[in-house]
């Protein structure tokens, strides 16, 4: 109880604070357009009453905290799931492409690290290229992919999927690399005397090893996965998705929504890492490991 009370207080009093700070500065960014508007109509309100006029208007410039709530209870809870406007629906098919690719990114980051590990040459080779492809922006790959995809024929989910694995094949590769050179020298050689082959102490020694940095690395790349399939529904025109979402707020200059959307995205992200979390401490604990 001590402990849940202890990590309670300070995440409350942060998120106390984020709000606080979310109010005012949503009452001095939109200050301005609603100063225009009372001029225009000739209006001298109190403060009180103009605070209250900049935290109410239709499409703020930065919406306040309860505006977005409201709006993200409704597009939640009051639209069927199959509406275009509700969240849950647009969430789903953003987190389609996400699994799919977060699924691919892990087995290529896998096989990656697997194969740095035990041939030389490809780590010395293929790693340089590796941490070097994630310095090139995904907003300039993913209309590349996109359009060399479209070119052969293939479209709709698989397309985002490969930019989610773009960008989640990269921390399983390092996390991996990392775990599968963990073990120590003493027992590389304890596995040496007792004969065993490569293969037995790949599986009886690295891959155990690497567990525990695996699903640290995973955590990092589910989050990674969902930005990329966000961004992959940016360029493709999509109709459906958080990213389609965010696409149409700012066709329509609807803030509110903008920021809803970011909200779902920000809830879909904290759920999957908190997925592969748990997953992580269950396999943990069928191998053997002592529960923290």
């Amino acid at each position: 109880m001590d402990s849940f009370r202890d990590k309670l207080v300070p995440v409350t009093s942060i998120l106390a604070g984020v709000v606080v700070l979310w109010y005012v500065f949503a009452v001095i960014l939109n200050a301005p357009f609603q100063r225009d508007l009372d001029t225009r109509a000739n209006e001298t309100p109190g403060t009180v009453e103009f605070i209250g006029k900049t935290l109410a208007q239709p499409k703020p410039t930065l919406p306040a905290p309860h505006q977005v709530a409201v709006n993200f209870f409704e597009n939640t809870f009051l639209r069927p799931i199959t509406s275009s406007r509700s969240l849950v629906y647009n969430a789903w098919v953003t987190l389609s492409s996400t699994l799919l690719g977060f699924a691919f990114g892990t087995a290529l980051g896998i096989i990656i690290a697997v194969g740095i590990v035990h041939v030389a040459t490809l780590d010395r080779s293929l790693m340089p290229w590796i941490i070097a492809s994630q310095t090139i922006p995904i907003l300039a790959v993913a209309p590349m992919i996109i359009v060399v995809l479209a070119a052969i024929g293939v479209t709709g989910l698989i397309p985002k999927a490969m930019i989610s694995t773009y960008l989640s094949f990269f921390p399983v590769t390092v996390g991996m690399v990392k775990g599968l050179r963990s073990p120590e020298i003493m027992h590389l050689d304890l596995m040496h005397t007792y004969n065993a082959s490569p293969s037995q102490t790949f599986w009886k020694l690295r891959v155990p090893a690497s567990v525990p940095f695996l699903f640290t690395s995973m955590k990092v790349a589910v989050a990674a996965s969902l930005v990329g399939a966000i961004v992959g529904e940016l360029p493709t025109g999509a109709v459906a998705g958080i990213g389609a979402k965010l696409l149409a707020g700012a066709y329509y200059s609807q803030s509110i929504d903008i920021w809803s959307a970011l909200v779902a995205g920000s809830i879909v992200a904290a759920l999957l890492v908190m997925v592969v979390g748990m997953a992580g401490r269950i396999v943990d604990r069928a191998m053997g490991g002592r529960p923290a």
